[in-house]
C-alpha cells in the first residue's frame, strides 16, 4: 500500500468560489485524492481557508462585520459548499488556526537562525483618504506589462506578472478608491530567497515528470530579468499572524504580521496538526506525513492549483522549507493547471463573473458539474466554458451514453427476468471480446488518472462506457430473448455486472452516481477490476437489484437559455 499526502491550493475567505477556482486546484485533487483511496492506498487529503491578508479584510469591511467572525462565517460556508460537491478532504483546516500562528513563527524563527531573513526600510504606498499604509494587495491600477486595468499591488491575475505596488499605472486605494496617495517609508523582513536560488535551481531540475506549465513558469522566475528575488513576508495589518522568531518578540516589528503567502502555504503542514487535533491523534500521526526523519521518507505528496500559485509554490514555500534546515517534506509533484474562462469572458471573483460554486449546485446536482469540469479540465491550455457545450456535454456523455445503459438494461431484464440477476446462458465470443477490449482501456485509464492526466482519463472513462453501449447495441438480447432466453439471459447478466464495474471506475469523477448504482445493484463491492473477467461475474445469479430513477436527467433548451441569460451579468455581493 502506497501512501500519498495530497494538497489543493487553499481559497481565499472571501467569498464563494467560481467554477474556474476549483477545477484548477479542489476538484482534480479531489478526483486523484478518490483514485487512490479506491486502489487502496492511503491518502491525506487536506486543503484549508486562507484567511490572513488584503482579502479577508477587504471583505469582511464590506459585510460589516470584525474580520475574525467574518472569517469563520465563510469557512463554514466554504466547507459546506465543498462538502456540497463531494470533496473528500480528510481536513479542511482555517491559516488563522493556532497550529498555523505556532508553525508560521517557527518558520520565520528557523530562518532567521540561517541567516535568511533581513530586515529592509521599505518605501510603500501610504493613503491619506484611509489614514493607513496600503499592503500591496490594497493597491489596485493598470499592470505596466499588460494593461489590465484591474491589476493588484501584489501581482496582474490577467498575465500573472508579479508586480509591486509603485509599479503600477495610475494607482488607487482598493479600500476607498481614493488616488491620493504616497510613498512612506516602513521597516519589512524580507526572506532571502536569492541566496537558495541555485539550490531551487537544481531541485527544480530534478522534477522530470512534471507539467511543462508548472517548470516554466518557475524557471522564468528563476532566470528572467534580474533572477529570484528577495521577497517581504511582512506586512503592515492588523489582521494575520504576528511577527515572532518562534515564540520569542522581534524587535521592531512590534504591530505588523507575516504576509498571507508567506503562511497560507506553510497551513499545508499545520492543517495535518489540525487534523490530529480535531480526530484525536498524537503529534506522530501528523508528523509521518510531513516529516521525513518521522516516517515521510516513502510518502508522495503532490500539489494541485492554478497557474496563477505556481510561483509561490514552487519557489516561496521551498524555500521557507529548504531555508528551515529541517527535515519536512518537499512536493514530489506538482500539477498545475491553466484558466477556465467563461463564456467569451473571463472568470472573476472580485468582480462576481461567471457561475460560482453555490448557484451550480442549486441548479443542477455536483456530478453534473465534476464531470464537465474534469472532462473539460484546462490542462495545456485555457478552456472555457459555454451553456451550449455544457449542455451537449451531460446530455450525451451522462444521459445517453452511461445513464441509457443502466435504464435499458435494468428495465428489460426486470421486464423479462424479475428484479435479479438472471441464470442461464453463458459468456461466449462477443463477450469475451468486450471483456478484452475492457481490459486494455481499463488499465490505459489507471495509467492516465495514475499520471494525472485528467482530460485523457475522462476520455478513456467514457470510450469503457461506450464498450458497452456497442456490445449491447450489438447482441440486442431483446432480440435474442425471442429465440434463445437462456443467451439473452447471459447477456443481461453481464449488463448488470458491468453496471457496478461502471461505478467503481466512475467513483472518482461522479461520487454520487457510483452510490447511486451501487444501491440499485444492492451491493457494497467496491472492489477495483483488476481481473475484468472476475468482476464480470460479482453479481451471482440469484442476486437482486432495483432499477435506479433517471441517473441524469437531460438539459432541455429552455434550462439553457434561463441559465445562459440568468448568469450573464455580473453576481450580485
Amino acid at each position: 500500500m502506497a501512501r500519498f499526502l495530497i494538497t489543493s491550493a487553499i481559497p481565499y475567505i472571501n467569498g464563494i468560489k467560481h467554477l474556474g477556482n476549483l477545477v484548477g486546484s479542489q476538484l482534480p485533487a479531489d478526483l486523484y485524492a478518490r483514485y487512490q483511496r479506491a486502489r487502496g492506498n492511503e491518502v491525506m487529503f487536506l486543503c484549508a481557508t486562507d484567511e490572513h491578508g488584503t482579502p479577508a479584510e477587504l471583505a469582511a469591511a464590506k459585510a460589516g462585520k470584525p474580520v475574525a467572525e467574518y472569517c469563520a462565517e465563510m469557512h463554514e460556508v466554504q466547507a459546506g459548499i465543498a462538502k456540497g460537491f463531494g470533496l473528500s478532504f480528510d481536513h479542511f483546516g482555517r491559516s488563522s488556526s493556532p497550529q498555523n500562528h505556532a508553525l508560521t513563527q517557527h518558520f520565520a524563527g528557523k530562518l532567521a537562525e540561517a541567516g535568511l531573513i533581513r530586515e529592509v526600510e521599505d518605501r510603500q504606498v501610504y493613503s491619506h483618504a484611509d489614514k493607513r499604509f496600503l499592503p500591496d494587495r490594497y493597491v489596485e491600477g493598470t499592470c505596466p506589462n499588460c494593461g489590465y486595468d484591474k491589476a493588484r499591488g501584489d501581482q496582474c491575475e490577467n498575465c500573472t506578472k508579479q508586480l509591486d505596488p509603485t509599479d503600477l499605472i495610475e494607482p488607487r486605494s482598493a479600500i476607498s478608491g481614493s488616488t491620493d496617495l504616497e510613498v512612506r517609508a516602513t521597516k519589512h523582513l524580507y526572506l532571502c530567497q536569492s541566496q537558495l536560488k541555485e539550490e531551487l535551481d537544481a531541485w527544480i531540475d530534478s522534477k522530470t515528470d512534471w507539467p511543462v506549465l508548472t517548470t516554466s513558469i518557475a524557471k522564468k522566475w528563476l532566470h528572467d530579468g534580474d533572477g529570484l528575488q528577495d521577497r517581504g513576508i511582512t506586512r503592515d495589518l492588523d489582521w494575520g499572524i504576528p511577527v515572532k522568531k518562534g515564540d520569542q518578540d522581534w524587535p521592531g516589528m512590534e504591530g505588523k504580521v507575516f504576509y498571507v503567502w508567506f503562511d497560507a502555504p506553510i497551513e499545508y503542514i499545520a492543517a495535518a496538526g489540525e487534523w490530529a487535533e480535531a480526530n484525536g491523534k498524537s503529534d506522530a500521526e501528523w508528523e509521518r506525513w510531513w516529516r521525513t526523519d518521522k516516517g515521510a521518507e516513502d510518502v508522495k505528496y503532490v500539489q494541485f492549483m492554478g497557474k496563477d500559485n505556481v510561483p509561490f509554490h514552487t519557489l516561496s514555500f521551498p524555500a521557507t522549507i529548504l531555508g528551515s534546515g529541517e527535515p519536512w517534506k518537499m512536493v514530489d509533484h506538482l500539477k498545475s493547471f491553466n484558466y477556465l474562462n467563461y463564456d467569451g469572458g473571463q472568470f472573476s471573483t472580485s468582480q462576481g463573473r461567471g457561475v460560482f460554486m453555490d448557484q451550480a449546485l442549486e441548479i443542477l446536482p455536483a456530478d453534473y458539474w465534476r464531470w464537465w469540469l474534469l472532462s473539460h479540465a484546462p490542462e495545456s491550455s485555457d478552456s472555457e466554458f459555454t451553456w451550449e457545450n455544457f449542455q451537449q456535454s451531460v446530455n450525451k456523455d451522462l444521459a445517453d451514453v452511461l445513464g441509457n445503459f443502466v435504464s435499458r438494461i435494468t428495465k428489460f431484464c426486470r421486464s423479462k427476468y424479475g428484479e435479479e440477476v438472471p441464470a442461464g446462458g453463458s459468456y461466449g465470443e462477443a463477450e469475451q471480446t468486450l471483456i478484452k477490449e475492457l481490459t486494455t482501456r481499463i488499465r490505459a485509464y489507471e495509467d492516465h488518472m495514475a499520471a494525472m492526466e485528467v482530460r485523457k482519463s475522462a476520455q478513456e472513462l467514457r470510450a469503457i462506457w461506450v464498450a458497452g453501449n456497442e456490445y449491447l447495441q450489438s447482441v440486442a438480447p431483446w432480440s435474442t430473448f425471442k429465440t434463445d432466453p437462456e443467451q439473452a439471459a447471459a447477456q443481461v447478466r453481464l449488463g448488470l455486472n458491468l453496471i457496478r464495474l461502471y461505478a467503481v471506475l466512475s467513483s472518482p469523477f461522479i461520487p454520487t452516481a457510483k452510490d447511486t448504482l451501487l444501491a440499485a445493484m444492492q451491493t457494497e463491492d467496491d472492489s477495483w477490476p483488476t481481473d475484468v473477467a472476475a468482476a464480470l461475474d460479482a453479481l451471482p445469479v440469484g442476486h437482486a437489484f432495483t432499477v435506479p430513477e433517471v441517473l441524469f436527467a437531460k438539459i432541455s433548451d429552455e434550462q439553457r437559455e434561463d441559465w445562459q441569460s440568468r448568469f450573464s451579468g455580473i453576481r450580485e455581493s
